[in-house]
């Protein structure tokens, strides 16, 4: 008598067990081997060649000249953390944690409101729209003090660029 090591059954097959079955169809086999480098593949960069700018630098770049021109116009609020930053000026609110940004222009904005912790140093700002959708963000504070300097320095940028429609 032969013995197998090893299980004897076969693996289930099914929707029950595999959510993309579809009874006929097999998955594309591929006729290169794996080993193959593709034809379109990038040649390295001789020592001479500049390796073109990252995009993330380059938004970075876009962002802080953006600024420079927008700090020229008027008013400008700025406020950043470790993780969260806020940008207030004559084209809109940006908002940016971690890795998302959201810009909002003044025409798109229904209302912003500003709250201060009673305890702690999280200071929360909320862009609402007229669509009755909010975006908060909390910067947290070096210190309490920065809390009414921050709402001033708010309220220029508001007081010189939004207008409130009746």
């Amino acid at each position: 008598m032969e013995q197998r090591i090893g299980s004897s059954s076969k693996p289930l097959e099914g929707a029950g067990f595999d959510p993309a079955f579809i009874p006929g169809l097999t998955s594309p086999v591929s006729g290169e081997p794996e080993d193959a480098k593709p034809e379109d593949a990038e040649e390295p960069l001789a020592q001479d060649e500049a390796a073109p700018e990252e995009p993330e630098a380059a938004e970075e770049a876009e962002e802080a000249e953006a600024d420079e021109d927008a700090a020229d116009d008027g008013p400008v609020f700025e406020a950043a953390d470790r993780r969260a930053r806020i940008v207030a000026d004559a084209k809109g609110v940006r908002l940016s944690l971690d890795e998302e940004r959201c810009e909002f222009g003044w025409d798109e904005i229904g209302a912003v409101e500003t709250e201060s912790p009673r305890f702690g140093k999280r200071f929360t700002i909320t862009v609402h729209t007229p669509d009755r959708r909010w975006y908060p963000i909390e910067i947290e504070a070096a210190a309490r003090t920065d809390f009414k300097e921050w709402e001033e320095q708010l309220d220029a940028v508001l007081d010189a660029y939004f207008e409130e429609s009746d």
